[in-house]
């Protein structure tokens, strides 16, 4: 069991193929998500990067297992900021659901360490790029806020 943990649940009024473009797609992500891609092959021990505006890589790890468009866990390892490198690499899972007309987004991102930096960290930011995940796809625009890459950092 993961010494820190960050459980997120939504339900976003779409389909399993779309929310996992949404997820997975650079046009898609850069929308929601701070302007950021991932390079990614998607397939089982693909390397991963979560790539900010200037170039420099934000967050990289690896694929640890894929099922579209039902199940993503990748490993992820922070290089902004060097208390959260420190820390190593945490793992992210995102598991799809089908619900009806809607799809239930359950994120898990857990590190074998207690009282992670980064996991604190990513328990303020998930939130706020889901919900504009959740937009994007129910309104077709994103939250204010999340579509840019901050300034300073």
């Amino acid at each position: 069991m993961a010494e820190s943990e960050f459980v997120y649940v939504t339900y976003i009024r779409t389909t399993p193929e779309k929310l996992w473009s949404a997820l997975t797609e650079p046009e898609f992500t850069r929308k929601f998500w701070a302007d950021t891609v991932q390079e990614c092959e998607w397939k089982k021990g693909a390397a991963w990067k979560l790539v900010v505006p200037d170039g420099r890589v934000a967050d990289e790890g690896e694929v640890v297992e894929i099922d579209p468009p039902r199940k993503l866990v990748v490993t992820w390892r922070n290089h902004l900021f060097a208390e959260m490198t420190a820390e190593g690499y945490s793992r992210m899972t995102y598991e799809l659901e089908p619900k009806g007309s809607t799809v239930k987004l359950t994120l898990t991102h857990t590190m074998d360490r207690k009282e992670s930096k980064l996991v604190k960290a990513v328990s303020n930011g998930w939130p706020h790029i889901l919900a504009s995940l959740k937009s994007l796809l129910e309104t077709g625009e994103p939250l204010e806020g999340t579509s840019t890459w901050p300034k300073g950092i």
